[in-house]
């Protein structure tokens, strides 16, 4: 779940500030994380209380515009959202819906540990994508990264056996692989549009398909349900922000090991609330799949900073 579930763009983007501070973006990097494990929970208490999942994802948006929105005033002022690039953002919008629905379905149908490990495995789908979409250069190196990460999948669930159903573990894999797609947009948006306002329209414009959809699976809930509801609306507003923040503060690089953290606060959730500890099969994989996110961020690392090496040398020749 490499934060899945809907992404930002980096730093680098418009109206991104100079000034570095690595603490801060690791401390609200952090936070993000605690919030969006929350928020997966509460998906997968909602349908314990008969929450439908176009529901949950409708409530999870609704209730998180407000905060976007007002975050973006706060910080930037209302005009910071104005875009030209209108059908760029509806097609992002598309695809992240698409994720959206299979991330969610994903906690709903697997223990929170295990569907927050799959998610990881979305590093090494963005590489493949990357290699066969954008054709970057993707060396042995990286190429032994998704291998090392596939192998942790494959140890992690154990398709001899049937302790995961088939069908979560299809529609993670699948959250996966539309989460890259994501990340692939937003590398062309965050070109022209800055953070705040990617995640304003994307938030924006998921409302009207998912508003038609409550026509048919609105119900009725009791005040407990209704409380999930909006905790988990208010707690995905608050980790998109913290998100987007860490990423003005630090780029990419030094915030992204932070996201693994979920797999703790996951681990945690799930034996209070359903009493889910993960099998020792799932440690082992996570440990492949964490060691290959992390190679991969760190070899793209290194890409990024000889390019800019390549590029300064080359300005300052005569």
């Amino acid at each position: 779940m490499h934060t899945t579930a809907n992404p930002v763009p980096s730093a680098s983007g418009p109206g991104a500030p100079r000034e570095e501070r690595p603490f801060l973006a690791i401390g609200l990097r952090l936070t993000a994380m605690l919030f969006l494990t929350i928020m997966f929970a509460l998906v997968k208490l909602a349908d314990a209380h008969g929450v439908r999942l176009l529901e949950s994802l409708f409530y999870r948006q609704a209730l998180a515009l407000p905060v976007v929105f007002s975050w973006i005033c706060f910080t930037q002022g209302p005009t910071a959202v104005r875009t030209r690039k209108i059908g760029k953002h509806l097609s992002r919008t598309a695809v992240g819906l698409t994720g959206m629905v299979l991330n969610f379905g994903s906690f709903i149908l697997l223990p929170l540990t295990e569907a927050t490990t799959i998610g990881f495995s979305m590093p090494i789908f963005a590489t493949i994508l990357s290699a066969f979409l954008l054709k970057e250069a993707t060396g042995i190196h990286r190429w032994a990264a998704v291998l090392v990460g596939f192998a942790g999948v494959l140890v992690m669930v154990r398709p001899d056996a049937s302790h995961f159903p088939l069908i979560g573990v299809c529609v993670a894999l699948g959250a996966a692989v539309t989460t890259a797609c994501v990340n692939l947009l937003l590398r062309d948006l965050g070109k022209t549009e800055s953070a705040g306002a990617t995640v304003f329209w994307f938030t924006l414009l998921s409302l009207p398909p998912l508003g038609v959809a409550m026509i048919f699976v609105a119900q009725p809930h009791d005040a407990m349900t209704w409380a999930i509801l909006i905790g988990l609306g208010i707690s995905g507003g608050i980790a998109q922000l913290c998100m987007t923040g860490a990423l003005k503060w630090a780029p990419v690089s030094v915030v992204l090991p932070m996201d693994y953290s979920t797999i703790l606060w996951a681990t945690l959730f799930g034996w209070l609330l359903w009493n889910d500890w993960p099998l020792a099969t799932t440690w082992v994989g996570a440990i492949l799949i964490v060691a290959s996110g992390l190679y991969i961020a760190w070899r793209e690392h290194v890409r990024l900073r000889r390019g800019r090496a390549l590029a300064m040398a080359a300005a300052n020749l005569p």
